[in-house]
């Protein structure tokens, strides 16, 4: 009986030992698998890691060469910012100036145009006073016109106005009928007045009475005795036309003064003597 005792408890271990042996199998073979599960995983991290180090490594290039490019272009947009700005800040400057210019002028076309008022305010004045100096001249020489004197000729017995003094003579003149040329003879010397040629023989002046020569066209005419404002006449030229000589005074010195009168057709002397 205790034989039988010995022989079954080596069984009894053995068969544990099996199912340790087993189970250990069993752990060592998922630890194998779960090993080698893990060594791919790790394997296809490392890969995905490799993988990613290296597009980082090609992102990091290509933001090198934005980077590059980038500071490039700011370079050039400052460039051509600083440029703008520069040419910015001139045209403000230029226009600043033109400003200050522009009121400047404006300033003085103000007083260009107070001054031009002014000037028109006074030239209208200065024309409303010659308006009425002209009106007041035109009255005194149609009153001076009325007191021209009307005498005959000596010669044609014609009447003619004549002038008795040199206001009355400028009347004559600004008439434009006739030439006129004033003389002073004196007593003895021949004189050329016009086209003609005078001399006074004789001067009194108590009665106001001269004798005169006229030398004309190779000839001689001799007015004896004439009076004051007496128009004495003859004809001179190719085609003989009237002359008038009119003496306005006789002094006591034996000198005469007056005009002589030609039509305005009349030849004109190269040098006039006295007008």
């Amino acid at each position: 009986m205790s034989d039988e005792i010995v022989e079954r408890t080596p069984r009894t271990y053995s068969g544990a030992l099996l199912a340790a042996i087993a189970v250990a199998l069993l752990l060592g073979l998922g630890g194998i698998l779960w090993s080698y599960n893990l060594s791919g995983k790790l394997a296809a991290q490392q890969q995905a890691l490799a993988n990613a180090t290296a597009q980082n490594a090609k992102l990091a290039a290509a933001q090198q060469d934005t980077d590059a490019r980038l500071n490039v272009a700011t370079d050039e947009l400052k460039t051509a910012l600083g440029l703008t700005q520069k040419q910015l800040d001139t045209r403000s400057a230029a226009l600043q100036v033109r400003e200050v210019r522009g009121e400047q002028t404006t300033a003085r076309l103000a007083t260009a145009q107070q001054q031009t008022a002014g000037q028109v305010a006074a030239v209208q004045t200065d024309v409303g006073g010659v308006k009425t100096d002209v009106a007041k001249t035109q009255s005194d020489l149609a009153d001076t016109n009325n007191q021209l004197t009307s005498m005959k000729g000596d010669l044609t017995g014609h009447s003619t106005l004549i002038a008795r003094n040199g206001e009355e003579l400028e009347i004559l003149k600004h008439k434009g009928d006739r030439n006129y040329y004033q003389f002073t003879l004196v007593r003895g010397q021949k004189k050329q007045v016009g086209t003609v040629s005078l001399e006074l023989k004789k001067a009194d002046s108590k009665k106001s009475k001269y004798t005169i020569a006229v030398f004309s066209d190779d000839k001689q005419y001799e007015k004896k005795d004439k009076s004051l404002n007496e128009p004495l006449q003859f004809y001179s030229g190719k085609d003989p036309m009237l002359f008038e000589i009119v003496v306005n005074n006789v002094s006591a010195k034996n000198t005469v003064t007056g005009y002589l009168s030609s039509p305005k057709g009349a030849p004109v002397p190269a040098v006039i003597a006295e007008r």
